[in-house]
């Protein structure tokens, strides 16, 4: 008698066990830019991560999958201080960083023990080429590409004299090698700061450069203090701007105002297409938040999902790193930005496109369409890495 009531006991505590183990949630550790003049980088990533885990109910499957979201403060030691906290505490799965130089702090930490990070913005030069790595997926863009587009853009446009700008770090140094790799002209390089506020000594440069046009990489704050002297200088009305779209996005559009009519801008993701994926999320977000997406929302929503339909592969489970890895590279989700797929270094393979900011019928600025720059384009560091 003793004996079968131990064994009902054991059989109880494993069946109870078993449903605990079910319902662990799988965290994701999220570190992002939330503070400093950028903070709103972070913010819209977060909420854009955040509605495509509602729509899913929060959960994979019986898995119950949760966002661990902490401020890096545009600072390399902090983000390591979180990543290593998170790490510790078993979080295997991480997303969220902005910038190329908060990413080289939190990758080493991540990538540990077989664990992963995808990104959903930032994609550096130094992890797209020789030093590709497995459990490093960047589901946005590679830095160079989108800087490359827009030399492509700047030779159709017509020009053939630039002064190019940009921040003296990682992103912004691959901003201004990217251009250069494409654009068919001669170009003046100026680098500023990084969270710079106040551009007026470079301005004066620009102006006694006398360039057909400019481009220029600053997003944020940043670029929006950029756009509103460069407009107030009177330089807009004779020298347009190519730009990113990370750096005339739709919140930095609406902060900037008049001065950016006719900016021409490079991005990833086109507000305005009709893919049915895109119009469910620009209503999804602007019914929850209030607010039009920008495209950290859109590149972060569509990371979201990426992650999950992977997920949904593996039981909602990163253990079995080799599985979680090939359901990753497979992409098997509806992209907001169409057809999408993964290189053999792990960086999305996406459409570009031109906008140009112009009145709509009501008189509001927009960024409208111009054309498609280049499809399924492959970022210039693929052939270097050995995956």
């Amino acid at each position: 008698m003793k004996k079968m009531f131990s064994r009902a006991l054991l059989a109880a505590a494993v069946a109870t066990s078993l449903t605990a183990q079910a319902q662990d949630p799988l965290r994701i550790g999220f570190i992002t830019t939330l503070s400093t003049p950028a903070g709103y980088l972070g913010e819209d990533s977060r909420d854009g991560f955040a509605l495509a885990l509602e729509e899913a109910g929060n959960k994979v499957g019986d898995v119950p999958v949760q966002i661990v979201v902490e401020d890096d403060g545009l600072q390399p030691a902090r983000a390591k201080q979180i990543v290593d906290r998170m790490r510790m505490n078993g979080i295997d799965l991480y997303s969220g960083v902005i910038f190329s130089n908060v990413l080289a702090a939190v990758m080493p930490t991540a990538l540990k023990d077989d664990g992963f990070y995808v990104s959903l913005n930032t994609g550096p030069s130094t992890l797209a080429g020789k030093n590709c790595k497995p459990n490093y997926f960047v589901a946005s863009y590679q830095n160079d590409t989108i800087h490359e587009m827009a030399g492509v853009a700047a030779n159709e446009l017509g020009y053939k004299k630039m002064v190019i700008l940009a921040p003296n770090y990682q992103g912004g140094r691959d901003a201004l090698e990217g251009f250069k790799r494409t654009f068919e002209g001669e170009v003046s390089e100026i680098y500023t700061k990084l969270n710079q506020l106040d551009f007026s000594v470079e301005l004066a440069r620009v102006r006694s450069a006398a360039p057909d046009a400019i481009f220029q990489f600053h997003p944020g704050g940043a670029g929006i203090n950029f756009a509103k002297q460069y407009g107030g200088s009177g330089l807009a009305q004779n020298i347009p701007m190519v730009v990113p779209v990370f750096s005339m996005d739709e919140r930095m559009l609406a902060a900037t105002g008049a001065v950016a009519k006719g900016t021409n801008i490079v991005t990833l993701w086109n507000p305005q297409s009709d893919n049915p994926a895109n119009t469910a999320f620009v209503k999804a977000f602007t019914d929850k938040y209030q607010r039009v997406p920008t495209v950290y929302a859109a590149q972060s929503y569509d990371t979201a999902r990426l992650m999950l339909a992977a997920l949904e592969s593996t039981g909602g489970s990163v253990k079995d790193a080799d599985a979680f890895r090939e359901a990753m590279r497979k992409a098997d989700f509806e992209s907001i930005r169409g057809d999408v797929s993964f290189a053999n270094n792990n960086h999305m393979v996406i459409d570009w496109h031109l906008l140009r900011v112009e009145e709509d019928e009501s008189g509001q600025l927009v960024q409208k369409p111009v054309q498609t720059i280049a499809t399924a384009q492959v970022d210039s560091f693929a052939a270097d890495c050995a995956m």
